[in-house]
């Protein structure tokens, strides 16, 4: 079903990437330069969107979006370059529901540690280290990824 895996060191530096090392490791992945600015980490809603409507994309979230606020901050002044929408890329654009970096963290937390979350992680368990990560179960949880992807391959 999906042609990549859910965690590999690119999605790792497109989300740590304003950050040292990943800044420096992101720059060697990219031949010594920044990506393209329009495959930068930009806007969450926009990384929401294409994650929950393309089967290509299967960036899965890190942790350091729960508890560090300066993962969304350009404070080093990188030069990130400019969208072919004309945007140019710095701070990482917040939802609307967040005052600033400090308030999507508490918040992001705050869902992500809630009782709807809590009663339904035995779910994402299943499908990342459980019975749903290969064979039958995956197939019907439409949680299949490339065959090299898997230990053993």
């Amino acid at each position: 079903h999906y042609g990549s895996h859910y965690s590999t060191m690119g999605f790792v530096l497109y989300y740590l990437l304003r950050l040292e090392p990943f800044t420096s490791h992101h720059k060697a992945l990219q031949s010594g330069r920044f990506d393209h600015a329009d495959r930068l980490f930009h806007s969450l809603g926009q990384t929401y969107h294409s994650c929950t409507h393309s089967s290509s994309d299967v960036k899965e979230l890190v942790p350091e979006l729960f508890c560090l606020p300066d993962v969304l901050l350009n404070r080093n002044g990188l030069s990130l370059g400019t969208r072919q929408d004309g945007q140019a890329v710095d701070d990482v654009r917040l939802p609307p529901w967040a005052s600033d970096a400090v308030d999507f963290v508490a918040k992001h937390r705050a869902a992500l540690e809630c009782d709807h979350v809590s009663e339904r992680l035995h779910q994402w368990v299943d499908l990342i280290f459980g019975a749903k990560q290969q064979g039958q179960a995956a197939q019907e949880a439409h949680n299949v990824f490339f065959y090299l992807t898997y230990e053993g391959a």
